[in-house]
């Protein structure tokens, strides 16, 4: 079993490194100069787009813009916003966090470039229902004879977007610091409860279909992201005279990095892999996620993606670093990592409601996640089995949100987290194939007069 983990650990190290981070890196630079910088250029037309101001309720589609990105957010924010910082910093120094920045920024230009072909290559599944995602977008925009690479996304979307880490990291979440037993491990009747209990919330969720998982998200998201600036606004207002020097700190140790952290190669693998897995620009999650957008215009969708990476990574994830670097938990000696760092942090900043307010976030949005996975996870099994079939994915994925509760999945960990890896790999080559075609619809959007806002 040990040689298995090994195996597996070494394989997804092999899947995130430099090629993985080259792909996506220097695809999304790429990307950036194909696309002439328009989602930085029409930000405020991104959000423009988001406030409803240009929803047609008779376009083909399912949701609203706002909707889609709520529900593409709701698959990203979460741990790894919380717990990934953390890590981040704990492997790569202050250092990782402007390479976090740089994976971002490169990123909101390949969400602009996938949110926008999830609109423009949307096909039928075997209902005839309209469908957007990577698959699609092979499929549709590459011809048919690239089938098998549409294949491969959707068996990689489907085991990569299993729910099991999540849930079994939800439920040490919520045993840790609600418990439910006497002794520090809950035993197996307790984790079968709680698997029970998320069992039904999950159900009560998927059952509703897009529509209701959108509309929790666009609820829930929100009302979380609102509560974590809150908090953090809240613990830096004690360090306002510390926080340059942090920010110049971060910059530093960027390219001057101590030896502790691996050198600048370590600590640049370190901050734009956590960047990407955070943000997963060119993953191909968000294309499936924009693709139900109920739009005929693919460019105004591909710029409400492009919001993504700002919220989630130029955001989210910098309150949390900004956090722990000010309070000062990150230090050689600590033990704590992860999430047990964060929750530290704003637990020395703000006491109780700090420990309290994390844990509520990682609850809500660990659950927002496994709600969204269900969806990706469900358009994979009906483009690979057919859509008559799917209802029964949710059986199976229930099923893996209560073996998530109740089992050690260090073993499936790893072969999620592959999985996961190894999406972007059809995604960003279809991306990248078909970026003349976006700059084209593009340049024909933008020159229309009545897309520009008032």
């Amino acid at each position: 079993m040990q040689t298995l983990s090994q195996f597996l650990q070494d394989a997804v190290g092999f899947i995130w490194g430099p090629p993985m981070l080259v792909l996506l890196v220097g695809g999304g630079l790429w990307l950036t100069l194909q696309g002439r910088f328009y989602p930085f250029r029409y930000a405020r037309h991104s959000l423009a787009v988001l406030t409803g101001r240009y929803d047609r309720p008779n376009a083909a589609g399912d949701i609203s813009h706002r909707q889609a990105l709520s529900a593409a957010l709701a698959g990203t924010l979460g741990l790894g916003n919380l717990a990934g910082v953390a890590l981040a910093l704990s492997a790569g120094g202050p250092g990782a966090i402007f390479w976090m920045w740089l994976s971002a920024l490169v990123g909101i230009s390949t969400k602009f470039f996938t949110g926008s072909l999830a609109v423009m290559y949307r096909g039928h599944d075997s209902n005839g229902q309209l469908q957007g995602g990577p698959m699609y977008v092979i499929e549709q925009g590459l011809g048919r004879q690239w089938k098998p690479l549409a294949v491969f996304f959707a068996i990689a979307g489907l085991l990569g977007t299993l729910p099991a880490f999540q849930i079994n990291q939800l439920s040490q979440v919520i045993t840790s610091q609600l418990p439910l037993a006497p002794s520090s491990q809950p035993d197996l009747i307790w984790q079968s409860l709680l698997g029970l209990m998320l069992v039904g919330l999950v159900a009560s969720v998927i059952w509703g279909g897009l529509q209701r998982l959108a509309r929790v998200a666009v609820t829930l998201v929100p009302a979380m992201v609102a509560l974590y600036l809150l908090m953090t606004v809240s613990v830096l207002a004690q360090f306002v005279g510390e926080l340059p020097g942090i920010v110049m700190t971060i910059f530093d140790q960027a390219w001057s990095p101590d030896a502790m952290y691996g050198g600048l190669l370590g600590v640049m693998i370190v901050g734009i892999s956590r960047g990407a897995f955070s943000n997963e620009a060119g993953i191909g999650t968000e294309v499936m996620a924009h693709g139900a957008a109920k739009t005929d215009e693919p460019i105004r969708e591909g710029l409400v993606a492009s919001l993504g990476p700002v919220i989630d990574t130029l955001i989210i994830c910098t309150a949390t670093a900004l956090v722990i670097l000010a309070t000062g938990v990150l230090t050689p000696d600590t033990e704590l990592s992860g999430i047990d760092l964060t929750l530290s942090a704003f637990g020395e900043g703000i006491g109780v409601f700090g420990t309290m307010g994390v844990s509520l976030m990682v609850v809500v949005l660990s659950l927002t996640t496994v709600f969204t996975f269900w969806y990706y996870g469900h358009k994979c099994f009906g483009y690979l089995f057919g859509a008559d079939k799917a209802a029964i994915f949710k059986y199976f994925y229930l099923t893996t949100v209560f073996l998530g509760a109740v089992l050690s999945i260090e073993i499936v960990f790893y072969f999620l987290i592959g999985f996961y890896g190894l999406m972007a790999i059809p995604t960003m080559t279809a991306t990248l194939l078909l970026a003349p075609r976006v700059r084209t619809e593009a340049k024909r959007y933008f020159n229309d007069r009545s897309n520009t806002p008032p």
